[in-house]
C-alpha cells in the first residue's frame, strides 16, 4: 500500500507539472503575494508588534505568506484537481482497480506535501535573500514541522471541500471563497494587533490564523527555546 501511494504521488506530481493553471495558483501566486505586500508595507523601517517585541514588517509577512502558500499547495490546489478527477470519472475509474482506495489518498496527499514543502524553501529563501528575513537555526526545524504538520491538516480540510463541491467549475472558486477573507482576519494580509478586536477574535475560531502564528513563532527571533507552538 504505501508502495503503490509513492507511486501515485509521483504520477500526480507529473500532472501537477504539467497544469500551468494550477502552477501559478500554487506557486507564482504566493511568490507574487509576498513581493507586493514585503514592497509595499515593509519600506520605510516599518515594524509589526508581536509578542516579545517588534520585527520589521517583511519579515513579518514572510511566514504569513509560507502559511498561504502551504494552503494553496493543500487546499484549494487539492480540492480543485481531486474534484475534476471525481467529475470526469477517473476516481471512478481508479476504484475499479485493485489500487487501496487509501493509496489513492494518501499518494495525493503526499504530492500537496511536498509541493508545500517547496513553496515554503521557495519564499524562505526570497525572503532571506530579498528583504533579510532569516529562520534562526534553533528554530528551523519547528518551522519545518509546522509546515508539514500545517500541510497534512489542510489537505484534510481540502478532501472535505471536495465533499459539498458539486461540480469541476465551482471547486476553485469555493476554496477562495472559504479562504480569502480568512487570510485578511487571521494575520496573513494584515497583522492580527492591527484588526478590530471583533475580527480578530473570529479568525481565531479558523484554522488559517493558527498555521500562520505557529510559522511566525518558528520565525522570529525573539522566540526561546526550539519555536515548537503547539
Amino acid at each position: 500500500m504505501i508502495r503503490m501511494a509513492v507511486y501515485l504521488s509521483g504520477y500526480e506530481l507529473r500532472a501537477f507539472l504539467r497544469n500551468r493553471q494550477s502552477q501559478f495558483f500554487t506557486l507564482a501566486l504566493p511568490v507574487l503575494f509576498l513581493v507586493i505586500f514585503a514592497s509595499v508595507f515593509g519600506g520605510s523601517g516599518n515594524r509589526t508588534r508581536v509578542a516579545g517585541g517588534s520585527i520589521s514588517t517583511s519579515e513579518y509577512y514572510v511566514p504569513s505568506i509560507i502559511a498561504l502558500g502551504v494552503i494553496a499547495a493543500c487546499f484549494g490546489n487539492l480540492a480543485a484537481s481531486v474534484t475534476a478527477q471525481r467529475e470526469r470519472g477517473v476516481l471512478k475509474r481508479r476504484r475499479a482497480t485493485p489500487v487501496p482506495a487509501g493509496s489513492v489518498i494518501a499518494g495525493r496527499v503526499l504530492t500537496a506535501v511536498l509541493v508545500a514543502v517547496v513553496m515554503a524553501a521557495v519564499l524562505l529563501g526570497l525572503g532571506w535573500i530579498a528583504y533579510g528575513a532569516h529562520v534562526p537555526g534553533r528554530t528551523a526545524l519547528a518551522l519545518a514541522v509546522t509546515v508539514v504538520v500545517g500541510a497534512a491538516s489542510f489537505c484534510c480540510l481540502g478532501y472535505a471541500l471536495t465533499s459539498i463541491v458539486r461540480n469541476e467549475d465551482a471547486a476553485l472558486p469555493a476554496a477562495m471563497a472559504f479562504m480569502l477573507p480568512l487570510y485578511f482576519i487571521s494575520g496573513v494580509f494584515v497583522a492580527v494587533p492591527a484588526l478590530p478586536r471583533w475580527l480578530a477574535d473570529i479568525g481565531e475560531i479558523f484554522p488559517v490564523r493558527h498555521l500562520a502564528s505557529a510559522l511566525l513563532v518558528a520565525y522570529k527571533p525573539h522566540t526561546a527555546g526550539l519555536g515548537f507552538a503547539g
